[in-house]
């Protein structure tokens, strides 16, 4: 198998007009988006995202010799390209256009209920066959301030590939695109499951990035935390609980689906590529592992935040309460003298009263008093210790 290379996402083309707003943006986080056929609407019924951009198709027909790489707006040119061709690629931007799916459809037999998936925007990954095309539901990830994930539906046929992905900028078949321009590799030479097989590869492998910046988000957190507890550190450990919990719901039924391509017997994928498969399998169960390992030391450092801030509140609480330990006799002392008598009615009212040095002693007992258990509290240990 080639050598996976991690690359940063390739930007994307936009079509004018297509501007999506940060907030419409964020929505990508969430796996579970917002149906729009009604309940009871008929199967099958294409209803697109209206917050998706117009649909931009691209094709990359190739074979051993030649290859042409071309943005279409007539979709009846495919046919041409593909008799010329051994295998076509055709990829989607942007789901805005019920049209153009639905001739995609009906020129490559697309099943109804898998088109119906495409435009839905919430669906798991997973892997099904509808007669001679196979059809593959994966979420891509990618990583700015906060994490998303986009979901790629690929179908694949004897000798095509069918890509439909969100209209937001980048994705992971820069490297794909490449090899294929370069004839790097046994891309050039095979079929279309070999190609189907390398858009998996690359969905996995971008994966790797995305934790990259995430185990160093951890450690910067952990020193952070280690040096002294902050508010703004809390509610960031919570960011990333989040965001590696949304990678968990995106990583584990992808770990289903390609275990089943790996498996079991497909008539898309043949016997030479099956092992590579099982290689993708390797890597994302490696990818369940790291994510499950990020999510258990992100709640560690929350239970170390906490009990930062226990620890502070208890060595507050220990000061204050030495304090008042230590003014409790001195309060009393001074509550004694304090009081109004008068020792020319009776000797026994306080005749310290009329002692010559009666206020200098009375200090110094009350000095005593305070060093001796200042000596008492060192001794048990609980004042001006020394960290070992």
């Amino acid at each position: 198998m080639e050598p996976a290379i991690l690359t940063p996402l390739e930007p994307k083309s936009r079509a004018k007009g297509s501007n999506v707003n940060h907030r419409k943006r964020g929505k990508a986080r969430q796996l579970h988006g917002k149906r729009r056929s009604l309940p009871g609407t008929s199967p099958g019924v294409v209803i697109p995202d209206p917050t998706q951009p117009p649909s931009q198709v691209e094709i990359i027909a190739y074979g051993p010799e030649r290859l042409v790489e071309e943005k279409i707006t007539d979709l009846e040119l495919i046919p041409a390209r593909m008799r010329d061709h051994p295998v076509v690629w055709i990829n989607v931007e942007g789901l805005g256009d019920a049209p153009t799916i639905e001739r995609l459809g009906e020129m490559f037999d697309l099943h109804r209920l898998a088109l119906e998936d495409v435009v839905n925007l919430h669906q798991r990954p997973k892997v099904e066959e509808y007669g001679d095309v196979l059809f593959i539901v994966l979420r891509m990830a990618h990583v700015k301030d906060r994490c998303a994930t986009e979901q790629i539906s690929i179908f694949v046929g004897s000798n095509f590939v069918i890509t439909f992905q969100e209209g937001q900028p980048g994705d992971s078949f820069g490297r794909v695109r490449q090899r294929l321009r370069e004839k790097s590799g046994r891309l050039r030479i095979s079929g279309s499951d070999y190609l189907a097989y390398a858009m998996i590869d690359a969905v996995i492998d971008a994966y790797y990035p995305v934790l990259e910046v995430y185990a160093e988000r951890i450690d910067t957190l952990e020193d952070i935390v280690l040096e002294g507890p902050k508010r703004q550190v809390f509610d960031r450990l919570h960011e990333v609980k989040s965001d590696l919990l949304l990678l968990r719901r995106a990583i584990w039924p992808q770990r289903e689906a390609i275990a089943v391509l790996s498996r079991e017997t497909s008539l898309r994928f043949n016997e030479a590529t099956r092992p590579y498969l099982r290689d993708c399998y390797d890597h994302i169960v490696q990818i369940v592992e790291l994510v499950e390992t990020y999510r258990e030391l992100t709640a560690d450092l929350r239970d170390l935040y906490m009990s930062t801030i226990s620890n502070r509140i208890n060595e507050t609480m220990r000061v204050l309460t030495i304090m008042s330990s230590l003014f409790i006799p001195l309060t009393f002392i001074a509550g004694i003298y304090g009081m109004n008598f008068d020792t020319q009615i009776s000797p026994w009212n306080m005749p310290e009263l009329e002692a010559y040095y009666g206020y200098p002693l009375t200090l110094l007992g009350m000095a005593l008093t305070a060093a001796g258990m200042t000596v008492f509290f060192y001794r048990q240990g609980w004042i001006f210790q020394r960290n070992s």
